[in-house]
C-alpha cells in the first residue's frame, strides 16, 4: 500500500514521508564515512538537489559521475561561475563531492588505435584532474581497461600504459590521486593485475580502488586480494553482483543487496583487521528501482549492518 501511495506524491513530500518514518534509523553511522553515488539519484534532479537529498538520507558525502555522454562529459568544461555555484552549493549544506567516477574512457580510452581518440582521451584527463582540483575532489576513480568497443591487443595494452602515466604525471601536478577500478571485464578484474601497473608506474598518485562486488564476482580470493594491495586501497565501492561461472557471464550492477552473491562481512572483517579506514561508497542506479530513495534507504541499511558485523 505504501508503494501506490508514494508514486502519487511529490517528490518533496516523498522525501520528508521517507525520512519521518526511518530517520532514527537512517541517522545510524559508522566511523568511516559512507558516501553515494550520483546515480543512485534520479536524473531529473539537479546537482544541488542530489547533495541535499543524500545529506538527508545520511550519507556524508556524493561521488561524481563524468560518464561518456555528452551531458556528464560537458561538466568538465564548466566556467569558473559554475564550478563557484557548486562549491557555495556544498558549503551551504555541508555535503561534498569526495571523489568523481570518471568513464569518459570508455567512449575515448587510452590504449585505442585511433590518436585522435587517444589525445581526445588525454584532453578528457587534463580537464578531469582540472575540475577536481577546482571542486576540492580527491580522488578520481578511473577504469580499469585499456579499451572498450574495440577488440584488445598488445598495441592496445602499450597505448594505455603510456596513456596512464601520462595521466598520473598530470594527477601528480595537481595533487590529485588517479584511482584504478577493479573491473567488470577480465582486462583489469583484480588487485593483483592492478599491481603490475603500480609496479610499472611507482607513483603516489596512483593507487587502485576495489569495487567489492566486482572483485567477488570473478571468484577471487578476496581477502588475499585486499591484503596484497591494502597500502594502496585508496576508497571502496560497495556493490551487489552475481558471480561468474562456466555458463554465466557474471551480473555486475542492478541487482539488490541482499540478493546477489556477494559474502560481505568476511570482506569488511578482512578490511577492518587491515586497517581500513578510507570510505565506502554505496554504487546503485536509480533507473533500476521504482522508488529509487527507499531503495537507497534499505541499502545503506542493509550496507551498515554489514559493516557493523564486519566490526566497523
Amino acid at each position: 500500500m505504501h508503494q501506490s501511495i508514494l508514486r502519487c506524491c511529490t517528490f518533496d513530500w516523498l522525501l520528508g514521508f521517507i525520512i519521518f518514518l526511518i530517520y532514527e534509523v537512517v541517522v545510524r553511522k559508522v566511523e568511516n564515512l559512507l558516501g553515494l553515488y550520483e546515480k543512485a539519484l534520479p536524473k531529473d534532479m539537479d546537482l544541488s538537489t542530489k547533495l541535499q537529498t543524500a545529506k538527508k538520507l545520511g550519507f556524508d558525502f556524493i561521488e561524481i559521475s563524468i560518464d561518456e555522454t555528452d551531458e556528464r562529459l560537458f561538466r568538465l568544461y564548466w566556467t569558473k561561475e559554475e564550478k563557484r555555484q557548486l562549491l557555495q552549493d556544498m558549503a551551504e549544506l555541508g555535503m561534498p563531492i569526495m571523489s568523481m567516477c570518471f568513464s569518459g574512457h570508455r567512449r575515448y580510452p587510452l590504449g585505442s588505435r585511433n590518436q585522435e581518440v587517444r589525445e581526445r582521451a588525454l584532453e578528457l584527463m587534463a580537464k578531469a584532474i582540472e575540475f577536481a582540483g577546482d571542486i576540492g575532489i580527491r580522488v578520481i576513480q578511473v577504469a580499469g581497461y585499456d579499451v572498450y568497443y574495440e577488440e584488445h591487443g598488445e598495441d592496445t595494452l602499450a597505448n594505455f600504459i603510456e596513456g596512464l602515466k601520462q595521466s598520473v604525471a598530470m594527477a601528480a601536478k595537481h595533487q590529485v590521486i588517479l584511482a584504478i577500478e577493479i573491473m567488470d571485464t577480465p582486462f583489469l578484474n583484480s588487485i593483483q593485475k592492478y599491481m603490475v601497473y603500480e609496479n610499472l608506474i611507482k607513483s603516489p598518485w596512483l593507487a587502485v580502488y576495489p569495487d567489492i562486488g566486482n572483485l567477488s564476482a570473478w571468484g577471487n580470493d578476496v581477502g588475499y586480494e585486499l591484503e596484497i594491495g591494502h597500502s594502496r586501497i585508496v576508497a571502496v565501492h560497495v556493490k551487489e553482483t552475481l558471480n561468474v561461472t562456466d555458463s554465466f557471464p557474471g551480473k555486475f550492477r542492478d541487482t539488490s543487496f541482499g540478493t546477489g552473491d556477494v559474502d560481505f562481512v568476511p570482506i569488511f572483517k578482512k578490511l577492518k583487521s587491515l586497517g581500513y579506514s578510507g570510505p565506502f561508497l554505496i554504487e546503485m542506479w536509480a533507473d533500476t528501482f521504482e522508488d529509487p530513495l527507499i531503495e537507497i534507504v534499505r541499502s545503506r541499511e542493509f550496507v551498515l549492518d554489514k559493516l557493523k558485523e564486519g566490526g566497523f
